[in-house]
């Protein structure tokens, strides 16, 4: 019986050091990220495929680390690109922004080498904390990702 409390007792230490490595992995909300550099704006309207999914606004930031990444090609490890995405209403041929409906944050740290380095996450609405539920949401995003290796797996390209 003795054994089986010892063995029981690490079987707990192990899953409480997995759920703090797996805590500590998460990407944090990038405070102030409207005080970045401005990548580029988007809108996908009603008119796309992708509207259930990604419509609206779409505007991009980066911190110092990022645009460094823009400018060469390689994004250094502590880049961080924020996806801010909003909604989209027309009224009388004029869009407008509505409320947020997530932050999408992709950042870059090279201790976790799976995806290039790059770690995802979404907050949701105007949360801080809220994220998203669907456990399959970062899987996708790596996946979808991968598609733009030779551009250090980020989509989007600054434009000077």
């Amino acid at each position: 019986m003795r054994y089986g409390t010892v063995v029981a007792a690490g079987v707990m230490v192990s899953a409480t050091l997995a759920v703090a490595t797996a805590q500590s992995a998460l990407v944090t909300y990038p405070e102030h990220f409207r005080s970045w550099a401005h990548v580029k704006t988007g809108l996908m309207g009603p008119q796309s495929p992708g509207f259930g999914t990604f419509g609206g606004f779409h505007h991009i930031y980066a911190n110092d680390k990022a645009m460094e990444g823009y400018r060469t090609g390689h994004f250094p490890d502590g880049s961080v690109i924020v996806f801010d995405r909003l909604e989209s209403h027309d009224a009388a041929g004029s869009t407008t922004e509505g409320a947020r409906l997530s932050i999408d944050v992709m950042s870059k740290d090279e201790q976790h080498p799976a995806n290039g380095g790059w770690q995802f996450e979404r907050f949701l609405k105007d949360s801080h904390t809220e994220r998203e539920p669907n456990a399959e949401f970062k899987a996708q995003c790596a996946t979808c990702h991968t598609t733009r290796k030779d551009h250090d797996y980020v989509f989007s390209e600054y434009r000077k």
